[in-house]
């Protein structure tokens, strides 16, 4: 007898996700706290980038942030219709408020942030009825590889005694 073998919901976002992950590597390497984000939009990448806030000493300069600015450009519109935001943590209420204006439909992370997220965690900028756009939002894509990296980065930023 043949059994399906069930299809994971998330699996066609794992592309998009390891391109993230790649760029939350390239941050962890540069001494930056190691998220990345893409931007997608008809199957390719208009926006990439990891944080920057310690190269640029800038505190907006979140992957996502970065990201959003480059897709712009590329689109030659501040509305990012038809994208999608692959994020590999939960954007945080600075970031869920840019995609809120940039009108992106669809938000996808790694790893929830317990501290500051802002799609699903402490708040829900991104589904709020209340605003005038809201993202479909999904948690969970590759979810241990996204915690992991960060995990070992505040580790390692531990045993060099910082904060």
């Amino acid at each position: 007898m043949f059994d399906p073998i069930e299809e994971d919901p998330l699996q066609p976002h794992a592309r998009w996700m390891h391109a993230a992950l790649d760029l939350a590597r390239q941050a962890f390497e540069e001494q930056e706290v190691p998220i990345g984000a893409v931007i997608v939009h008809n199957d390719r990448i208009i926006g990439a980038a990891g944080n920057q806030r310690e190269q640029l000493r800038d505190p907006t300069a979140h992957a996502e942030m970065i990201a959003i600015t480059q897709a712009a450009e590329s689109l030659g519109s501040w509305r990012l219709l038809d994208c999608t935001l692959y994020s590999t943590l939960e954007p945080c209420p600075m970031c869920a408020g840019a995609i809120v204006q940039a009108r992106i439909p669809t938000v996808i992370y790694g790893t929830i942030d317990e501290k500051a997220g802002a799609c699903h965690t402490l708040y829900q900028i991104t589904s709020d009825p209340r605003l005038n756009h809201r993202a479909t939002v999904i948690g969970g894509v590759l979810q241990d590889e996204c915690r992991d990296i960060l995990r070992e980065f505040f580790a390692h930023q531990r045993s060099l005694g910082k904060k």
